[in-house]
This record gives C-alpha cells, sequence and structure tokens, in this order.
C-alpha cells in the first residue's frame, strides 16, 4: 500500500496503518470475486454519513465486522439516543462554553488504548444517560462534555432537531414544509378548542410516519 500510494501520489498520504479485521456480508466475506461488496458512495445515497460511520466503529477495528442492514438500523438507533439526549425534554440547553475534555476522561482513555472505539462509544451512552437524568441546571456542561467527546470520533455533528426532520426526507412522503403547516395547524386548532381537527392532524401525521411531541416551548415533529 505504501509503495502504490506514493508512486501514484508522490507523498506519503498516511501516517499510520492499521490492520482491520476482516469485513463480512450478511455472514459472508465480503470480497469482488463473490460480487458482494458495497461501495460508500452507493450506501451514502441510503443512509447519512453519520450513520456508516457509528455503525463501522461500533467493533474494535481488529475484529471482525458483520456488515448487515440489522447493524446499519443499529447504528441509527444508537445515534438516534445520543441526539434526543441533545435535544432534551423541550428545555432550551445551550452547552457550556469552552469545555474541554480531561485527558483521563472515558473516551480519551479508551481511545488511546488501541483506538478502542466500540469503548469509546459506550462511554458516550454512559453520558447521554447522565445528560438525560440530569437537572437542568448540571445539562449544559454535561451537553458539552458529550458534544466535545463525540467531536473525536466524527459523530453528533448535526442539528439534533434537523436530525430527526431530515432523516428519510427525500423519501415519498410529506415534505418538511408540508409537515410544519400541519403542526402549526394543529397548534391553532387546539387554541381554538377544535380538539377533533387536532386529533385527526395527529393522526395523518403519524400515519404518514411522523412522530409529534408536545412540549411546553411547542411541537416538535420527527421522522
Amino acid at each position: 500500500e505504501i509503495a502504490q500510494g506514493c508512486c501514484a501520489h508522490g507523498t506519503d498520504y498516511v501516517r499510520y496503518w492499521m490492520h482491520n479485521g476482516y469485513i463480512n456480508i450478511d455472514g459472508e466475506k465480503m470480497s469482488k470475486s463473490l460480487g458482494n461488496f458495497r461501495l460508500v458512495r452507493d450506501l451514502l445515497t441510503q443512509y447519512h454519513g453519520e450513520i456508516l460511520r457509528f455503525a463501522l466503529i461500533s467493533s474494535h477495528y481488529r475484529s471482525p465486522l458483520n456488515f448487515s442492514a440489522d447493524l446499519l438500523e443499529n447504528a441509527e438507533k444508537g445515534l438516534d439516543t445520543l441526539y434526543y439526549a441533545l435535544l432534551g425534554r423541550g428545555e432550551t440547553v445551550e452547552p457550556e462554553a469552552g469545555y474541554q475534555l480531561p485527558d483521563n476522561h472515558p473516551v480519551l482513555t479508551a481511545l488511546k488504548d488501541d483506538l478502542n472505539t466500540s469503548e469509546a462509544v459506550s462511554a458516550l451512552h454512559a453520558i447521554a444517560g447522565e445528560l438525560n437524568k440530569a437537572e437542568l441546571a448540571d445539562k449544559p456542561a454535561l451537553k458539552a462534555e458529550l458534544l466535545a467527546a463525540a467531536d473525536l470520533l466524527g459523530l453528533l455533528t448535526e442539528d439534533p432537531t434537523a436530525w430527526f426532520q431530515n432523516k428519510n426526507a427525500g423519501e415519498d412522503g410529506l415534505s418538511n414544509e408540508e409537515i410544519d403547516a400541519l403542526v402549526a395547524e394543529r397548534t391553532q386548532a387546539k387554541k381554538d378548542k377544535n380538539f377533533a381537527r387536532a386529533d385527526e392532524i395527529r393522526q395523518q401525521l403519524t400515519d404518514a410516519g411522523i412522530q409529534l411531541e408536545d412540549t411546553r416551548e411547542g411541537t416538535r415533529w420527527s421522522r
């Protein structure tokens, strides 16, 4: 790889080389001869890049990885959990400014241990769990910690609200603007005590795969 890369590009394009475990596709070793390989550019037409990243770092790089639809589905659910922690329960919480991870932080410790990304991901979920249960006064520091730790792994780069609203937005169905309009109409119907219409709109959105959550700051939705 070094010889080919240097001849092709005339420079050292990486500093470190890692020998990763085999990648299996639905239980079979991925290979060109079997024709069961997947191209990243093709996967990106179906999945957000963070979902692919999360799936690949969910196991140690030296361990075999079984790449499947289930793996990607679980990766999406894992990211949803982290983004939901950032989203909160309707309160507005800004991350604490100037936060820096301590040298002994669990995510850093995991990455220093032979790039143990699976352990680092587990540490992210632990922070998210603390954030979900924390008092409002403690949330800014925990939110900053979660964002700083995730940044080391290239995760949680999206706005939480946009993450839930833009997933599957390219599929057939209601556009974001149409959903916003229906949510606004439902809000007005509730103010007018037209609860039958409000329930009708909720059901319409539910049938379209849209989930509503009523908070103190208004109604938010996700796909």
